[in-house]
């Protein structure tokens, strides 16, 4: 594995060779041009995307969105792929996405023009300071910031959706699945509300034997009975009431029946208190039985419904509104005289519903910025989600458009593969916020992923997941420079060994192949893993409903 020459700075960095006295010339220049920006920003060197201040409030509005950007130029050459997978990707929206050319395995990567320090990761908990805006007014005439890396845009992304207080509803249990509550969820009564039988059997007061009246029994959903008195029996139904001073509750196989004595007899040792479920077992009234945050599964509605509630207070849904862009996609039928079939448009809506939102069907709009506009500005979601046009060919309208709106720009651009040009815009301080997507399928999952997953936690008022690490059995080659996520499946360990993740070998930017058998991605940072290296792992929200072969893809 090749990666840039510089002097070690990041993770991987053991995989690269010395740096070259050319590469130490550059590396001082640009230390002077970091000088200079410490002195006109306060906030950082060109290879960090930091700003100032460390707060959970949303990122400032820039001074100008239209000047945020530097050189379009720049941008596009500074976002093409340079992670090898086997297979030849021909990018059917190479004037859209710029994801495309392998990483040849040079030292220099000829696909990037930016420093070859690597965005500073900051350590787990630590506070993610808000991005600074793109340009400064001691930025060198026509230089280009470098994006921010993979883990600040998503906090940027996170601490967005959480901007404001979230909107709170009550709907009926019925219409209450698949919400986030959006407060705690408190018991409204003891569970259980009284002493019930845990079993089909006897009810018995004091020592054995114990007398019983022949055709007297307790049922559940009866009022109270009366109490018993020692040595006397009486039979009793799951849930039903204890009597009180009952001392416990035989189970009918474990007890022996004298119909000619009348007489009850144990034909176990009896215990004071046995399957007897006493009130306040499982909660106490008004102790909390689920965090607000929570998603209501099944189980929590029956939980809430055990406790009481006839409704339950949630956020609403985000909102999404999904708009297709390019005249070179079909609805149907197959690819055609330079025509390819729309992969985005099926996929996305599915996706955003399994993490939680209200989706709108996808609106194919072609290459027209008069629609893209008026699409924009007509929409009442909480969240517009684009396909395509993020980059700078000549019919990419996405910045155009966001540019004449007056939006604000959260990010634009992230130091990730595939998927680098993607973006997050709030279009008025009152929202929606814009994802746009790259136009290649697997990029467009990475922009999701990274930018719409977290932002619509954050609107939805969802707890963060707790990231994890797992090992990954091969090296995964690495960008010199920017993370990478590629496609894995979970495989379990042989002969006592751990469980771990295997890489899929379709993972290039237009491919869908590897995420349609994944069950998660792996995060690898610049420079590339060894094998038996732990990974950090993106969930997806969903496993394969069928036991892929590893053979067919890794």
């Amino acid at each position: 594995m090749t990666g840039s020459d510089g002097p070690r700075r990041e993770p991987g960095s053991d995989f690269r060779a010395a740096g070259s006295a050319s590469e130490r010339a550059r590396e001082e220049e640009e230390r002077a041009v970091e000088q200079a920006l410490a002195l006109v920003g306060g906030s950082g060197g060109a290879g960090r995307s930091a700003g100032s201040g460390g707060s959970d409030e949303r990122p400032s509005r820039s001074r100008d969105p239209r000047h945020s950007r530097g050189p379009r130029d720049e941008g596009l050459d500074a976002s093409r792929s340079s992670a090898p997978y086997d297979g030849r990707d021909s990018d059917p929206h190479a004037h859209r996405s710029s994801d495309s050319p392998p990483y040849d395995g040079r030292d220099s990567d000829p696909y990037d023009n930016r420093s070859a320090t690597p965005a500073t990761t900051p350590a787990p908990g630590s506070e993610q300071p808000p991005l600074p805006d793109r340009t400064s007014p001691g930025d060198p005439a026509g230089a280009t910031p470098p994006p921010p890396s993979w883990d600040r845009a998503r906090a940027v992304a996170a601490r967005a959706g959480r901007g404001g207080p979230p909107a709170t509803i009550r709907l009926p249990l019925d219409r209450a699945l698949g919400h986030v509550l959006a407060e705690a969820l408190g018991a409204l009564t003891d569970l259980p509300s009284f002493d019930t039988s845990a079993m089909d059997g006897w009810a018995v007061a004091g020592p054995g034997p114990w007398t019983f009246e022949a055709g007297a029994e307790l049922l559940a959903g009866r009022g109270p009975a009366a109490a018993l008195p020692d040595g006397t029996a009486v039979r009793i139904a799951t849930g039903a009431r204890v009597p009180p001073d009952t001392t416990a509750v035989i189970r009918s196989e474990h007890a022996h029946v004298d119909e000619a004595r009348g007489l009850l007899h144990a034909r176990r040792s009896v215990a004071t208190g046995q399957d007897i479920r006493p009130r306040g077992q499982e909660c106490r009234s008004g102790e909390q039985l689920v965090p607000a945050g929570t998603v209501v599964t099944p189980a929590v509605l029956g939980l809430a419904a055990a406790a009481g509630y006839d409704a339950l207070p949630v956020v609403p849904r985000p909102r999404v509104d999904i708009l297709v862009l390019g005249d070179e996609l079909l609805n149907a039928g197959l690819p055609h005289d330079g025509l390819i079939r729309d992969a985005l448009g099926p996929m996305l809506g599915p996706w955003l519903r399994a993490l939680g939102a209200e989706v709108s069907g996808p609106r194919r709009l072609g290459d027209d910025a008069g629609a893209l506009r008026s699409a924009l500005t007509s929409s009442d979601a909480d969240l517009i989600v684009t396909t395509g046009g993020t980059a700078a060919g000549p019919v990419d309208h996405v910045h155009p458009v966001l540019d004449a709106l007056g939006a604000e720009l959260l990010v634009d651009g992230v130091a990730v593969r595939p998927g680098h040009p993607m973006l997050l815009a709030r279009l008025s301080p009152e929202g929606p916020y814009l994802v746009g997507l790259p136009g290649n399928p697997l990029a467009a999952v990475s922009g999701l992923l990274t930018l719409a997953e977290p932002l619509l936690a954050g609107i939805a008022g969802r707890a963060a997941q707790d990231p994890y690490r797992a090992l990954v059995h091969a090296e995964v080659h690495g960008h010199p420079h920017d993370t990478r996520l590629v496609p894995v499946v979970h495989r379990p360990g042989r002969a006592g060994g751990r469980d771990h993740v295997a890489p899929l070998r379709y993972n290039g930017p237009a491919m869908l192949r590897g995420i349609a058998a994944a069950d998660g991605l792996a995060v690898v940072p610049p420079g590339g893993v060894r094998s038996g290296t732990e990974v950090e792992i993106l969930d997806l929200p969903w496993a394969p409903a069928t036991p892929w072969t590893e053979g067919c893809f890794t």
